[in-house]
């Protein structure tokens, strides 16, 4: 999807501005490669100065010179305030409660916010097999709360029943007798608007839409009867300034921005 305010924005760029802006007053974020990484180093740089940016690898606080193209990328290390082994970061920071906000990516999505990032289809013979979960697992449920950034809103993505369940949110993990720490899912992030929940025993439901897009055009979007808020709002469009911290100074090169 692509917007003019003020100028042709693309789909990453929404996503990222957007996204950036629902980690103000956060102070840890546990984020993947791609679009949360775009998100987390604008805020830094915007709405949240103090933000400390984890990486699955084991670093935390991480300062790259440059956007980093994998967990691994050396560039990750230079300036970081700690490299952690893979035992000490999912045992003392994520499982310490020390996130504030995991963020991750799916392929779908259900209204209770558990996700799929395994395969699209039958799981013998998959339309698509995807990477799995990687430590997302660890991510819903020890972090305070998970933001999800969609690139795509569509009935396949946003499902009633998920095709398999790669990471599940606590109420689905409650029910086999499991307590997480965290709350699960949060907000999710799309080129359509944004959906919250509060909480454990609460759906997500759209708060927000993009400018140009119809409440209506979300629900026939998504796949279950989604819940609508009382009062939905307009989301701001990228401001000139956002634009070109984004593409100047986070992601020059477009390693992620498309």
């Amino acid at each position: 999807m692509t917007l003019t305010a003020p100028e042709a924005v693309t789909s990453s760029e929404l996503l990222s501005v957007v996204a950036s802006r629902e980690l103000a007053s956060r102070r840890t974020v546990f984020a993947g490669i791609g679009l949360p990484t775009l998100a987390a180093e604008l805020a830094h740089l915007t709405v949240a100065p103090q933000i400390e940016v984890v990486y699955e690898s084991g670093v935390c606080g991480a300062h790259p010179s440059h956007l980093p193209e994998t967990i691994a990328d050396a560039v990750l290390i230079s300036g970081a305030e700690a490299v952690l082994s893979m035992p000490a970061l999912f045992g003392y920071v994520l499982q310490g409660g020390h996130i504030d906000v995991g963020f991750l990516g799916a392929a779908q999505i259900d209204r209770w916010g558990n996700l799929n990032t395994s395969v699209i289809g039958d799981w013998e013979r998959p339309d698509v097999r995807l990477p799995g979960s990687g430590g997302a697992i660890e991510v819903m449920a020890n972090s305070r709360e998970v933001f999800v950034v969609m690139r795509r809103h569509t009935p396949r993505s946003f499902t009633d029943t998920l095709d398999f369940c790669t990471t599940p949110g606590p109420d689905r993990a409650l029910a086999e007798g499991i307590r997480p720490l965290g709350v699960g899912v949060t907000r999710v992030i799309t080129e359509l608007g944004i959906l919250a929940r509060e909480g454990i025993g609460e759906e997500l439901r759209l708060i927000a839409v993009h400018p140009g897009v119809t409440v209506d055009q979300v629900r026939e979007a998504t796949g279950w009867e989604l819940k609508v808020a009382g009062s939905v709002d307009a989301v701001e469009p990228p401001t000139a300034a956002e634009l070109r911290l984004l593409r100047e100074d986070v992601d020059p090169g477009r390693v992620y921005l498309r």
